[in-house]
């Protein structure tokens, strides 16, 4: 069945087709299964897409990660830049720094909201003293922008950090040189060479914030993202069919998104560009 050239080939793709088989194509067709055996069917994806509380939840998770995507994605191009092109002590340390929280699971980032806006965090005894009310945020939409973009910003930072010091300093010497301003130099040149890098991270950035659980299950009170709605019909409501419909309906969603911007950075990369 096989020749002399393509055995070698399959023995070394075999690993990888094993693993995809286990971990990707078999959970996923056991949630398609899942997912249609009520009686609703396939009808059961219509009615995750049309009744209101479903559809909310999965629009204010766009939302958010869009948002997410795009605040982190600015703060990593501003940062990046500065910290590939200038030197100083403790500039390793900082790095460092800004990418601890990659150690920290989702519900320790969410403690760490709630250290900072809830309801004995840092923002409430600010409140207290400067106009006796506590200010909080921890426990709603803006709490958990603030988590996502924590544990976002290493992931970008660092691939911005590699695509900058990749860059060609000629090619903004020579905009210089003929008159371009540091912005136009910025628009023209810098984010240019920039945007397969920011292409890709970005559609990470987005993946990471549309399946984040454990950062939004620490900050549960009044929020509604897709998945703490798929863990509340998994556990509280015990329906599970829906559940498994709102899953794969975010894994696609995901997906698709992973493989246009894996298509848009490859072409950005290609030798025509």
């Amino acid at each position: 069945m096989f020749t002399k050239l393509t055995r070698p080939l399959f023995l070394m793709m075999l690993p990888v087709l094993i693993i995809t088989c286990t971990f990707l194509l078999i959970p996923m067709f056991r949630l398609v299964v899942i997912s249609i055996s009520g009686e609703d069917g396939l009808m059961i994806y219509w009615h995750a897409l049309s009744d209101a509380r479903y559809l909310q939840s999965l629009l204010d998770t766009l939302f958010l990660s869009v948002l997410v995507t795009l605040v982190t994605l600015a703060i990593a191009v501003i940062s990046g830049l500065f910290l590939s092109r200038n030197h100083f002590p403790g500039k390793s340390v900082l790095i460092s720094l800004l990418t601890f929280p990659l150690a920290f699971p989702g519900v320790v980032v969410g403690f760490l909201v709630i250290m900072l806006g809830g309801r004995q965090g840092l923002s409430a005894e600010l409140g207290l003293f400067l106009d006796d009310t506590r200010w909080t945020f921890a426990y709603s939409i803006v709490g958990l922008f603030v988590g996502y973009i924590y544990f976002s910003i290493p992931r970008v930072l660092l691939t911005v950090i590699a695509a900058v010091e990749k860059m060609d300093m000629m090619l903004e010497e020579a905009a210089r040189s003929l008159g371009a301003s540091r912005l136009r130099v910025f628009i023209d040149v810098i984010i240019p060479a920039l945007k397969p890098a920011l292409i890709a991270s970005g559609a990470i950035c987005f993946a990471t914030s549309m399946g984040a659980f454990g950062t939004a299950f620490a900050l549960a009170s009044g929020i509604n993202v897709m998945p703490m709605t798929i863990y509340t019909e998994f556990t509280l409501g015990a329906n599970i069919a829906m559940a498994a419909s709102l899953s794969i309906i975010l894994g696609l969603i995901t997906w698709l998104v992973l493989l246009l911007a894996r298509s848009v950075s490859g072409a950005n990369t290609s030798p025509a560009a």
